[in-house]
């Protein structure tokens, strides 16, 4: 073999080796959502979502504590919940929210942990039982152990506080945007105390209820990947004037709730 050959054997392996690692990654990628299909949903068919759902989230996230979710449903007739999940977080299953007779499903917004480059899948799931994904890529990395604020102490203080506003004018029968902001530190246990060394005990929200004038409108299941002090936005459709009453659960048992007035007085 000549040296010129040689050489260009090297170089053409050394072009090739990102496209073989790519090509790797994918794969490992694909297999890593397979896995994750059947834990979450068994042997039920998840299919292309696009023409139901569309999910935005930031190619490169500023802060992987703070990665901000956006999902929003093209079609809300006979749409039953909506899956969000984190594929490479250590739990993947980041929320499953449920919709009420009182919902307006079109749109969700959240922010998440990203604890490495991952993709981000939405699936929407039809009171008939099908399921429709979407997905992103995010890059970031190291947001599930990032801390949780510069004072632990300070940030359970601060616990259960609950902000709960409507962003629209009311008018009955028409969909209105809300959000809702929870002091909550949502301790994962991976998070480390700079002082002491030592692990954070976990202690995060489990669950959200929304509900208008006792109707349901919201119900969501959480778990590790929800980022310090939630802020979520979402619709609802109230048929008259009421209450919009929001209660949080977190995984040490405590409730806390708030209530306003819609249309809210004055």
């Amino acid at each position: 073999m000549g040296l010129r050959t040689f050489l260009l054997m090297i170089a053409l392996a050394i072009l090739a080796s990102p496209q073989a690692r790519a090509v790797e990654e994918e794969q490992e990628q694909a297999a890593r959502w397979a896995s994750i299909q059947q834990s979450v949903f068994g042997a039920r068919k998840v299919e292309d979502g696009s023409a139901w759902l569309s999910l935005e989230a930031p190619l490169r996230a500023l802060d992987a504590a703070l990665v901000p979710i956006s999902i929003e449903s093209k079609k809300t007739a006979g749409l039953k919940g909506l899956y969000l999940i984190i594929d490479e977080n250590p739990a993947p299953l980041a929320g499953h929210f449920s919709f009420g007779p009182e919902a307006d499903p079109s749109l969700l917004k959240l922010r998440v942990r990203v604890d490495a480059y991952t993709y981000i899948h939405a699936v929407a799931e039809t009171t008939d039982g099908h399921l429709y994904a979407v997905e992103r890529f995010v890059k970031a990395a190291g947001g599930c152990s990032a801390p949780a604020g510069a004072d632990e102490q300070q940030a359970l203080a601060d616990l259960g506080h609950i902000k709960l506003r409507v962003t629209d004018g009311f008018s009955p029968h028409t969909a209105l945007k809300a959000q809702l902001m929870i002091r909550h530190p949502n301790f994962n246990g991976m998070q480390m105390n700079q002082v002491t060394r030592l692990y954070t005990p976990a202690r995060f929200i489990k669950s959200i209820d929304v509900s208008f004038d006792d109707t349901a409108v919201l119900h969501v299941d959480s778990d590790i990947s929800m980022s310090t002090d939630p802020v979520l936005d979402f619709g609802f459709v109230p048929p008259h004037k009421g209450v919009l009453k929001v209660v949080v659960r977190d995984t040490s048992e405590a409730t806390f709730t708030q209530s306003i007035g819609v249309p809210a007085a004055g």
